[in-house]
């Protein structure tokens, strides 16, 4: 699939940069070929003769080499690639990118460029989580800049949580798909996300913990392979991706009615995490303490937005996909919810507390359908989307 691909790959100063030697070896076995871009202080981490030596190619340093610029400048390096991969892509690389800063070659190249980004993220968990750097990843990915991890686990500096890089073949995959030649253009593909609020009174509500996290990655994935997106999500803490049709609701009924009209679709995925239930009569007044103890709700159900487009019996999408969160008996749930509902495939997950998958940045999911099942590993929810969206892709070819 690389064969013939041109990849110039940017390299950031941290720790994980040692991985990019081997992520350079993986995409030439593939065919690419790899142009290396060292930033100062990735130097720290690898030399450039590694670099040069594993991609068969000279590799960039400065801005202002005057060789290099009488040989390729800068402004036709960045746009001689097929796709620009930054990995390691640190704070300090997310922060020039999102700031449009350029007083380096990397910065440079990456402003100058008019060719996909693909960043996989490699820094101190705290760093990942700190509000600046979240605030970077929400403008590059509003950039359409591609993301691939960072994966959870144990840092360099000792502590654990987000932040490691992903593993080389992780972002091989994730470069393939990049350069897919837009498998799913001139499909129109819904995509539901989120909790749905369900009012007690102007000031309650029900909900559930659901971040929409997935169900905005698969509609950036689903984007990135040309598909048109309608994407209908509840009250999310994550904001909605770039280059896709949003349709905001609050309530399980508003979802529903806002699917019927985006209907109709090539497929349907529904990720979002519907309420079962609402109240009957929510309040139009805030309901007050009183002298009569603690109120009484009486509850209704909601409707069934997966049952309800699996069994329609006219322009019901070609595929439809449900998703099955589910604390105990995983499999043997999702599998009686496929049948029950009628969809084509449910990606099962578990949910349980102790799994951390409910409002966290990774997931591991089954994916169940008429063939049996298909156990994925637990990555971040970016790749989960990605194998998602790649295997639509396959279903609709």
């Amino acid at each position: 699939m690389l064969a013939g691909k041109r990849i110039l790959l940017i390299i950031g100063g941290g720790i994980a940069a040692f991985k990019s030697l081997d992520l350079i070896r993986r995409l030439r076995e593939r065919g690419a070929e790899v142009v290396p871009v060292l930033t100062k202080a990735s130097e720290e981490f690898v030399t450039p003769l590694s670099a040069s030596a594993l991609a068969a190619q000279k590799v960039y340093r400065d801005l202002f080499d005057l060789t290099d610029e009488a040989e390729m400048g800068h402004i036709e390096l960045s746009r001689a690639a097929d796709l620009v991969v930054v990995a390691p892509a640190t704070a300090d690389l997310m922060a020039k990118m999102a700031g449009g800063h350029a007083n380096d070659l990397a910065s440079t190249l990456l402003l100058a460029t008019d060719k996909r980004v693909l960043i996989a993220p490699a820094m101190n968990v705290r760093m990942w989580e700190h509000p600046a750097t979240q605030r970077n990843l929400a403008t590059l990915q509003g950039d359409g800049i591609l993301t691939v991890g960072p994966d959870e686990g144990d840092m360099a500096c000792g502590e654990y949580g987000p932040g490691r890089m992903a593993e080389p073949l992780a972002i091989v995959a994730a470069v393939e798909v990049a350069l897919m030649d837009g498998p799913l253009n001139g499909k129109h593909v819904l995509v539901t996300s989120g909790p749905t609020h369900e009012p007690i009174d102007p000031v309650r509500y029900i909900a559930n913990r659901s971040s929409g996290a997935q169900g905005t990655a698969i509609a950036r994935a689903l984007s990135a392979l040309g598909a048109k997106v309608s994407f209908v999500t509840g009250p999310a803490d994550v904001p909605p991706p770039a280059g896709v049709d949003v349709i905001r609701v609050q309530t399980a009924q508003q979802m529903l009615e806002a699917v019927q009209t985006a209907l109709p679709a090539d497929a349907g995925v529904f990720a979002a995490a519907v309420a079962d239930w609402r109240v009957a009569s929510a309040s139009e007044s805030k309901i007050k303490k009183g002298e009569d103890g603690t109120p009484s709700l009486e509850f209704a159900e909601n409707p069934d937005i997966l049952a309800t487009v699996s069994q329609m019996k006219a322009g019901r999408p070609s595929l439809v996909v449900g998703f099955a969160a589910e604390t105990d008996d995983v499999i043997a749930h999702a599998t009686a919810k496929r049948e029950r509902k009628g969809c084509d495939w449910i990606i099962a997950n578990d949910v349980s507390p102790e799994t951390g998958i409910m409002g966290g940045s990774e997931n591991a999911v089954t994916l169940i359908s008429e063939d049996g099942s298909d156990a994925w590993p637990r990555m971040s929810k970016d790749d989960v989307a990605r194998k998602i969206a790649v295997a639509i892709a396959e279903a609709l070819s």
